[in-house]
C-alpha cells in the first residue's frame, strides 16, 4: 500500500499514543483493555477525523481550492475538525448543518462544537433533518464559483476513499505499536457511523496481512445497512491504494444495538460509559459516538464476549467538545 503517492497535509500529531487502561480493566474484571488515543491528534481538541483531513485537505490544495464546503449535525466533530483544517490552510469554509436532534435544547443548538465552529469564523448553514446534502452542496459550490471562489466538498465524516486513507494509516500505525509493545491484541473496537474510520482500519490492517478482528459500535443506523456502508467503502478504499480483494465481506460486522432511540440521543448506557471513563481512568468520550461505542464495549465484557486473558483496544475517536452540549441532559 502506497500512502505516500497521494497529496497530504500535515494537520495531526502522530502518532497517537496506545495506552493500557489498568483501573478500568481491574473494574470490569475481563480483558486488559488498551485505548488508542486519537482524541490526541491536536487539531482542535483532536479527534478522528483529522487524519482523514490530511488527505482530504491534501487534495484540496492540490486543486486550487480555497474555500472548503462540508455537512454535519449541529454538534458535528467532523465540522469542527473542518473548519480549523481550513483556518489553517487560510481557507474558507462553508457548513451545512443538519438539525438530527428533536427537540434540542439551547445549550445543544450554541454550546459545545457549534460553539467551536463559530469561533473558528466558519460560515454556518442550517438544515432540516432529512434534507439532500449532495444537492445542497453541490448548489453551495455553484455559489462560491459564482463569487469568483474555487471550492471543494468533503463528504459527511470525510468518509470516503480519500479521507479513508487517513485510517489505512492508523492500522498500519498500530500494528506497529503492537509490535514495538509487545503486544497480542485479540480484538479492536472502534465507533462506526459515516464508515470512512471502520472502512480505513479494515483496509490498512488486512492489506498489511493481519486478521485481528475489528467491532463496529453503530450509532446511527441498522446493523445490515452499516455494514454494507462499510464494506462498500473498504472495497473502494482497497482498490484506490493497490491492495484489491484485501477486505472480505466476513471482515466488517457492526453491532448496532446500543445506538437508542436516534443518532445522538443520549441513552443510559452511554451516560454509564462516559462516567466510568472519566471516574476510573480521567479520560474524557463523547455522548454521540465514543461514548455510545463504549457502551457496546463494556457490554461485551460483562456478557463474556471478551474474557480475561484477552488484550483489547478501543479506538478513542475524540469529540469531547460535544460534551458540553449535553451538559443539562447527562446524570452525573
Amino acid at each position: 500500500m502506497q500512502l505516500s503517492k497521494f497529496p497530504r497535509v500535515s494537520l495531526a500529531h502522530l502518532p497517537t499514543p496506545l495506552e493500557h487502561m489498568p483501573r478500568l480493566s481491574e473494574h470490569l474484571g475481563g480483558p486488559d483493555i488498551f485505548v488508542k488515543r486519537d482524541d490526541c491528534t491536536g487539531l482542535a481538541t483532536g479527534g478522528n477525523k483529522t487524519r482523514k483531513l490530511e488527505y482530504s485537505m491534501g487534495e484540496a490544495v492540490e486543486q486550487g481550492a480555497d474555500t472548503i464546503i462540508t455537512v454535519g449535525a449541529i454538534q458535528s466533530n467532523h465540522v469542527r475538525q473542518t473548519a480549523a483544517a481550513a483556518c489553517k490552510l487560510g481557507m474558507a469554509c462553508e457548513v451545512l448543518l443538519e438539525h438530527r436532534i428533536g427537540q434540542p435544547s439551547e445549550t445543544y443548538t450554541t454550546s459545545g462544537n457549534v460553539f467551536l465552529d463559530r469561533i473558528f469564523g466558519a460560515n454556518l448553514r442550517e438544515y432540516p433533518g432529512g434534507s439532500d446534502f449532495d444537492v445542497a452542496m453541490a448548489d453551495v459550490a455553484e455559489e462560491v464559483r459564482t463569487s469568483g471562489g474555487t471550492p471543494y466538498i468533503i463528504p459527511g465524516g470525510a468518509s470516503n476513499t480519500v479521507g479513508a486513507l487517513g485510517y489505512v494509516g492508523c492500522g498500519i500505525e498500530m500494528l506497529e505499536q503492537f509490535s514495538e509493545q509487545n503486544l497480542q491484541i485479540d480484538h479492536l473496537v472502534t465507533a462506526t457511523g459515516s464508515a470512512g474510520t471502520h472502512a480505513g482500519l479494515a483496509v490498512g490492517l488486512r492489506g498489511s496481512g493481519s486478521d485481528l478482528p475489528i467491532l463496529g459500535i453503530g450509532v446511527n443506523a441498522p446493523q445490515d445497512v452499516q455494514e454494507e456502508r462499510v464494506y462498500k467503502l473498504s472495497v473502494e478504499t482497497a482498490d484506490l491504494v493497490g491492495s484489491p480483494g484485501c477486505v472480505a465481506r466476513d471482515d466488517i460486522f457492526a453491532d448496532c444495538n446500543y445506538i437508542g432511540s436516534g443518532y445522538g440521543e443520549p441513552t443510559d448506557s452511554m451516560n454509564e460509559a462516559v462516567l466510568m471513563l472519566a471516574r476510573f481512568e480521567g479520560l474524557l468520550f463523547d455522548p454521540v459516538y465514543s461514548g455510545k461505542a463504549l457502551a457496546g464495549m463494556i457490554d461485551h465484557v460483562r456478557q463474556g464476549r471478551f474474557t480475561k486473558g484477552q488484550n483489547i483496544v478501543f479506538l478513542h475517536t475524540g469529540g469531547s467538545a460535544g460534551l458540553f452540549a449535553y451538559a443539562d441532559t447527562l446524570t452525573l
